[in-house]
């Protein structure tokens, strides 16, 4: 039998760590809304005017905030049996460093070290990337990340390759009166020219070069949609998975049925095999009804 301090921390962990029930989607909204009105506070807060007149305001604003993330926190590490582990995680470093700053405003003095403390409380705004591993409907995004990542890194290898050859071809081609003095002043070019940004800073002004130009801005066009294709796929992907199971029908091995069917919808045989088929229980009974063919046989 469970303790009352292991059944708290085990609500806990359900309220705080998962997002199927509604106390803890309750929570993930309270706390998004929290991480991002706290963070609209700083921004507003580094405006010298507002600072001004509301300084103080923002000031104990912040401290509540402070408090209420330090609460949670404490919570998050309360109902976990290896609190420092997670601590030494990502989003555990993340959730720290969330309150740590202004915690050491108390013992840093000096406007000039204060406002670099201010400053840091803007990465409480990284939370909600932590956030979006809980929410059910951001996990299906992370997992699509995940599952596309090589085909990502493969992409942005290519793109290197890409911008350091025409950053090349367009350094030799170019005088450096054009503003090709270098090689990372070229591919800084061939970047913004790739992603068809065209800051306007720096051009070819050779026929070749400019040709080189055009082909580079094309050629941005035409592979600026390959990331998203890809990721738009496994997001797909990840839709599937959730729907449909990969469950083979005992009567004739066909996949991909809805979670939670209970007959194939290709020949209508019962898919869970651990429990019978009602239906077929009351089939049997019908055939063996008193008034049935074989029942009369019997009786006579």
């Amino acid at each position: 039998m469970q303790s009352g301090d292991s059944l708290l921390r085990k609500r806990l962990f359900q309220i705080i760590f998962e997002s199927d029930t509604p106390q803890a989607k309750a929570f993930d909204i309270v706390l998004i809304t929290l991480i991002l009105v706290s963070v609209g506070t700083v921004f507003l807060d580094s405006v010298p005017g507002l600072h001004a007149r509301y300084g103080r305001i923002f000031y104990f604003i912040e401290w509540g905030f402070t408090l209420i993330f330090t609460l949670e926190l404490v919570l998050r590490l309360y109902c976990l049996d290896r609190p420092l582990r997670y601590l030494r995680s990502f989003y555990g470093v993340l959730d720290l460093l969330a309150i740590l700053p202004t915690w050491l405003a108390l013992f840093i003095p000096g406007a000039q070290s204060l406002l670099v403390v201010r400053v840091l409380r803007v990465l409480r705004v990284f939370r909600v990337l932590r956030l979006m591993e809980f929410v059910g409907e951001g996990r299906v995004l992370v997992e699509a990340l995940q599952r596309s990542q090589r085909k990502i890194l493969l992409f942005l290898t290519t793109i290197l390759l890409i911008i350091t050859i025409f950053g090349a071809l367009i350094y030799m081609i170019e005088p450096p009166e054009a503003g090709f003095t270098s090689m990372p002043r070229a591919m800084y070019w061939a970047i913004v020219t790739l992603t068809t940004v065209g800051y306007g800073d720096i051009a070819p002004v050779t026929p070749l070069g400019q040709f080189i130009s055009a082909v580079m801005m094309i050629l941005g066009y035409s592979i600026i949609a390959v990331p998203t294709g890809v990721f738009s796929a496994e997001v797909i992907r990840s839709i599937q998975r959730e729907r449909y199971s990969e469950e083979a029908c005992p009567g004739c091995g066909h996949e991909g049925h809805e979670r939670g069917s209970k007959y194939c919808r290709f020949c209508g045989t019962w898919l869970d095999e651990e429990t019978e088929d009602p239906h077929a229980s009351s089939a049997e009974t019908a055939d063996t009804a008193p008034d049935s063919p074989e029942a009369d046989a019997k009786g006579d």
